[in-house]
């Protein structure tokens, strides 16, 4: 069977990426240009930078694709792009990328729904030898920086939606958490590794259950773990007179500086606790929603899928609550965080759908999972 050949672009926030992936499932190349080293000063992306880092970024991160690929550019079928939710001076670098080549390929433009994406790396493998897809119906749990929520796939790009954050998001609750205690930028590996070393029981943070619903909330535990650090705080003052006065610079390029706290200050059982804290609501409701509406498989999608608390937790309380006909999928952790073979994958079904948009597609900054 003729294999269709997709070239993926992602530029939805900080990350410059570009993949090709043959007939949505399995992986030819996966090319990502980070940005970690230059918003890690500002304690978080800053979308202005971003943005003038996909345009120097782009061309060698699809031509490095290609390459990896072992493909010319005439052999592909399509070029994907992401079309929304992110930051739009960064979505609109990949839009107008992904026009020029489609134009210049005569080949056919499509437009993927970041959210949708993140879902469909479940679909991926890197070997010609394929696995069994995911069965229907799927109960989802999406969580990454900007996004949480819970969904019900009832089939490809049939999406329902069960819960979401009322406030933060997951991975945002992880990089406030960090901030606040002096951990650095990005928040979740950094909350994962201090909380490796610490007991999750050592202080008592709070959990938003929100009874009789699947949303979630966490700027509630944000506010606590701020009012519980306060105390420890080395003043800013000594700070000052030890290390300078803050950087003149000011608006959205200042430099961000960490809160500091003494050698023996107990971070590590802190951020076992708020870690614990996050993923505790998660794992419970995802198990007891796959459990009413009578998922077949669960999947977990998202940069923060990539959490090693969150998969065992999830497996575990997933198996309790279905039992072990259930199974719980999860990508690979190459595949949690912004890539553009996820891009690719979603844009298969997207084809097959016969859902294509023209020379007129534009970027959609707040673009929801159930928009077309």
């Amino acid at each position: 069977m003729y294999a269709v050949i997709v070239l993926g672009i992602e530029t939805s926030c900080d990350e410059t990426a570009a993949a090709v992936v043959s007939d949505g499932r399995r992986v030819l190349s996966s090319v990502i240009s980070s940005q970690f080293d230059l918003h890690r000063a500002h304690g978080g992306v800053v979308p202005e930078l971003a943005a003038r880092r996909h345009v120097t970024a782009i061309v060698p991160v699809v031509e490095q694709a290609l390459r990896d690929a072992g493909i010319d550019r005439d052999d592909l079928d399509a070029i994907a792009v992401t079309q929304g939710p992110g930051l739009a001076g960064a979505l609109v670098v990949g839009m107008n990328a992904a026009k020029a080549m489609a134009y210049a390929l005569g080949r056919p433009l499509v437009a993927v729904n970041h959210l949708e994406a993140h879902i469909y790396a479940n679909w991926l493998c890197d070997s010609p030898n394929v696995p069994s897809e995911p069965l229907f119906p799927i109960l989802c749990l999406l969580v990454s920086g900007g996004h949480t929520e819970l969904i019900l796939m009832t089939g490809h790009r049939r999406f329902q939606h069960l819960g979401r954050t009322l406030d933060d998001a997951a991975g945002e609750a992880f990089d406030k958490g960090a901030r606040l205690l002096g951990l650095g930028f990005p928040g979740g590996p950094a909350i994962q590794e201090a909380a490796s070393k610490g007991d999750p029981r050592s202080f008592e943070l709070p959990r938003a259950w929100l009874a009789g619903t699947y949303d979630f909330s966490f700027s509630g535990l944000k506010t606590a773990l701020l009012r519980l650090t306060e105390p420890m705080r080395v003043p800013e003052s000594d700070v000052a007179s030890a290390t300078g006065p803050p950087s003149s610079m000011s608006g959205p390029f200042r430099e961000h500086r960490p809160p500091t706290y003494a050698p023996d200050a107990p971070i590590a059982d802190l951020a076992a606790a708020f870690q614990q804290a996050v993923i505790e609501p998660l794992v419970v409701k995802t198990a007891r929603a796959a459990a009413e509406f009578d998922a077949r498989t669960v999947v977990l999608a998202g940069g923060v899928a990539a959490n090693s608390l969150l998969r065992d937790r999830l497996l575990r309380e997933v198996l309790a609550q279905c039992g072990p006909g259930v199974p719980v999928a999860f990508p690979s952790h190459a595949y949690c965080t912004d890539n553009a073979a996820m891009v690719a994958a979603a844009a298969a079904w997207v084809i097959r759908a016969g859902d294509l948009v023209g020379w007129e597609a534009d970027v959609h900054p707040r673009l929801s999972l159930t928009q077309r």
